[in-house]
């Protein structure tokens, strides 16, 4: 009888493994198979790595908006992992303390995270950075002339970044758990010890959750290369290319433009990146990520 409920484990899986093979693993292989193609009506031609030089030749159209969005995308990225890393980090420390109505606040701090996904939060967002928004109705009310947030280069892309970290509250929650599991003898030592809380801080606190920075920075990274709703509905990749980053590109090539084989290409160079610089982040992590024994 129990030999003959062995296959009830694999059953249980098979939806999952369907989907995988499916939705995951086949469109990952076939994206790579078709950025060796080129199609032209019905007739797809193996062109080998033609659509990779493609897109880093600076002399094509094609090529210069991909060399762009790369630059927009790396700029977006290392601004915003910090930010949210630091915000939602001291945030984080600020709660770990013993404050009335804690859960309010923390209840309140990750709001965001939730709403953010929403298009039309996102859309509201847009309205508060226009011209005649409530960013800038606040600081007429200061004196301060209006600025163009959307109608500079500068301005578009702060405030992207601005969506992005105000969605914090993952990040901090993670960091919250990770701080309340620092133990308390250590900062009793250091008190005696007459260390600040400053001093404790980056002494005690930083070392200690060194594992969970690690992990909060690669999900924060991967997740931040593949960013796509804030520049389509806020600024749709203006002004002058400004904030079009590859996610964004890859939507206008392969799906606006119909040019799949192009699109895959550049899917391929962003899983690439993103591989390559998570790669960099563990390697460097023997130098400062600090584990328990």
């Amino acid at each position: 009888m129990v030999g003959e409920k062995k296959w009830v484990p694999y059953a249980l899986l098979m939806p999952w493994i369907i989907g995988f093979l499916v939705f995951k693993l086949y469109p990952f292989i076939n994206s790579f198979v078709m950025s060796l193609f080129q199609t032209a009506g019905r007739r797809s031609t193996f062109v080998g790595l033609d659509n990779y030089k493609l897109l880093f030749d600076s002399e094509t159209y094609i090529g210069e908006m991909f060399q762009n969005s790369l630059k927009v995308s790396f700029t977006y990225v290392f601004v915003t992992v910090p930010l949210i890393l630091i915000v939602s980090l001291l945030i984080a420390y600020v709660l770990s303390q013993k404050i009335k109505g804690v859960g309010f606040f923390r209840t309140g701090f990750y709001m965001p995270t939730v709403l953010g996904a929403n298009i039309a939060i996102i859309i509201l967002w847009r309205h508060i950075f226009e011209y005649n928004g409530l960013i800038n109705q606040g600081l007429g009310l200061l004196g301060v002339e209006p600025i163009s947030w959307l109608g500079t280069a500068a301005g578009a892309m702060s405030s992207i970044v601005a969506l992005r970290v105000w969605q914090f509250g993952s990040t901090m929650l993670i960091f919250l758990n990770a701080l309340k599991n620092v133990p308390e003898t250590l900062y009793e030592a250091a008190t005696i010890d007459g260390a600040s809380r400053t001093k404790q801080f980056f002494s005690i606190t930083i070392p200690m959750i060194t594992p969970i920075i690690l992990f909060n920075a690669v999900m924060r990274l991967v997740e931040t290369f593949q960013v796509f709703n804030g520049p389509m509905l806020i600024t749709n990749g203006g002004p002058s290319n400004s904030t079009r980053v590859i996610n964004l590109l890859i939507y206008e090539t392969a799906f606006a433009g119909g040019d799949l084989n192009l699109g895959s290409a550049m899917s391929w160079i962003l899983f690439l990146i993103i591989m390559i610089f998570t790669i960099l982040i563990f390697r460097s992590s023997r130098y400062w990520v600090h584990y328990q024994d």
